[in-house]
This record gives structure tokens, sequence and C-alpha cells, in this order.
């Protein structure tokens, strides 16, 4: 019965995926070709609109398949057509589903920074592409080492996503940690926190930085799963009871709002305390909800 549930699900998503792509690509040449920048900006809602689409059809899918229940606070007073720089630890593929059935139609279209590999999945690339998601390199250490010239690729892809997103509403989503959660990474990282891993300030800055005074604020996301770690297998099977999730609505401080992230060591060491200081914040509420009964 399992095995028929989840055939049955994803061929509902695939099919969905389907009837929502090809005409978000459409759209999305159909502002290629278009001579005017007007014209062009006028197709933004269509592609938002489409993509918002299919998280609601994904979010009817929770809904309607699984009995988990989804606990939020701290989510009144957000704006529509604002511009937020959204933070979140991140644990599981699931996280995804569960921000996007946080604030589907709540706060502009959350987008991604992703990974340049994530290109080539099939018709989810190119949506991804349509609607201005940021594709990253993500070069490691070795890799920067042996080509230094790749330490501004992604810092170059970040600027240019944001000044696109400038002239939109926007919710730019960022998992400071970089990476999912495991108990392996948390070990090999020796990090200071119970529940995360350590924070990754370069991305949080560059966004920062470049958006300059064009965001509202930050949406400071914790998401917690009192029965552990799930898979999206396990919530499409119906074994996840519950996720609780805390938003917080932040101010951008002055101090740490612009500065060269990069080149000055000063201002580094100044966003990596404040950085800090969240995390642990987040570290302590994720205690606070894991506690509850």
């Amino acid at each position: 019965m399992l095995q028929i549930r989840l055939t049955f699900i994803f061929a509902l998503i695939v099919l969905s995926t389907c009837l929502h792509v090809v005409p978000l690509l459409l759209i999305a040449v159909l502002k290629l070709v278009l001579p005017f920048a007007g014209l062009k900006r006028a197709c933004n809602p269509l592609l938002t609109g489409a993509a918002e689409s299919w998280v609601g059809f994904n979010n009817w899918l929770w809904g309607t398949f699984t009995n988990t229940q989804l606990t939020v606070r701290g989510d009144e007073g957000l704006q529509r057509d604002g511009h937020y720089l959204v933070l979140a630890n991140h644990q599981s593929w699931v996280d995804i589903l569960v921000l996007q059935k946080v604030f589907n139609r709540r706060i502009p279209l959350l987008r991604f920074f992703l990974k340049r590999q994530l290109f080539w999945v099939p018709l989810l690339g190119l949506a991804w592409w349509a609607l201005d998601f940021p594709f990253m390199g993500r070069y490691t250490a070795k890799q920067i080492a042996k080509n230094p010239a790749l330490a501004g690729r992604d810092i170059a892809a970040t600027r240019r996503a944001c000044e696109k997103f400038k002239a939109i509403p926007v919710a730019i989503m960022n998992f400071v940690e970089g990476t999912r959660f495991t108990p392996e990474k948390h070990q090999k990282q020796s990090s200071p926190y119970q529940h995360l891993l350590k924070p990754k300030s370069g991305g949080v800055a560059f966004v920062l930085d470049a958006m300059g005074q064009g965001l509202h604020g930050i949406l400071d996301i914790s998401i917690a799963y009192p029965a552990g770690r799930p898979s999206l297998v396990d919530l499409l099977s119906d074994r996840v009871p519950e996720v609780r999730v805390t938003v917080r609505q932040r101010a951008i401080p002055a101090d740490i709002a612009q500065g060269d992230y990069q080149n000055d060591r000063a201002f580094r060491v100044q966003f990596q305390h404040w950085m800090n200081a969240l995390w642990q914040e987040k570290d302590a509420q994720l205690s606070e909800l894991l506690s509850e009964h």
C-alpha cells in the first residue's frame, strides 16, 4: 500500500510540474524577445503566479495526504509585496516544503541560491532559471587555491541576481549553514551549537551589501522536527507527526547593512560576531521548540 501511495503522489507531482512549468517557460521566452523594458516587467507577475500556483498544489498535497501538524508562531504582519532576506536552519529537503507551506502567497516568492548542477534537473532547472534563481558554483577552498579566479565568481553571481531583485518584490532565501545538518557534520565541525552547524556569513553579507537599503528586513526562521529529522519520503508516507516553526522579523542593523566583507577584516569580524550571536539565539530557540509538549 505504501508503494502505491508514493507512486500516486509522485505521479501527481510530475503532472502538476509539467502543467505549470510549460506555460512558465513560454512566458520566460516571451519576456526574452519582447523589445521594451515595461513589457518585460509585465511578465514578472505571470512568472511568479505560475510558480506560486505550483507551490500551492504541492501544499494541497501536503494537507490532503498527510496528517502532519504544522505549528507556526510569529508570522503576523508579513508583507505580500515586501523585500526580505530569509534565513533558516537546514536539516532536510522537507525544510523547503515547510517554508513554502508557511509563506506561499504571504510574502514574495522564495528564491533560493542553487548549486549550478541543479540547472540540469529536468524541467525544474529551466523553471528556476526563468524565475531568476541564482546558480552558484560553491567552490571549495581546495578548488579556489588551485584557481584563485573562482573566488569572485559566486560574489559576481550574487550581485547580478540582487540587481534584478531590486526591481521586484522578493524574498531571498539563504540556508546559512550551507548544507544540511547531520550528527557527522556537526562532530566534524566541532560546532559550538547543540542543534546547528556553524553559520557561513559571507553569502548573507554579500546580499545585504548588494541590495543596499532595498530590503525591508530579515525573516529569521527556526524549523524543528520533534520526532527527528525527516526525509521527503517520510513526509509523503505520513510519518512526520509535527513540524514547529518560529518566525522572527528582524530589522537589519545599520552597522552591518553595508561593508566590504571580502576586503575589510574588521568589518568581517564584526559581521561574523553578529551572525554568531543570531545563531546562538536560534540554537536556544530550537531547544525550546523541541522540549515543548
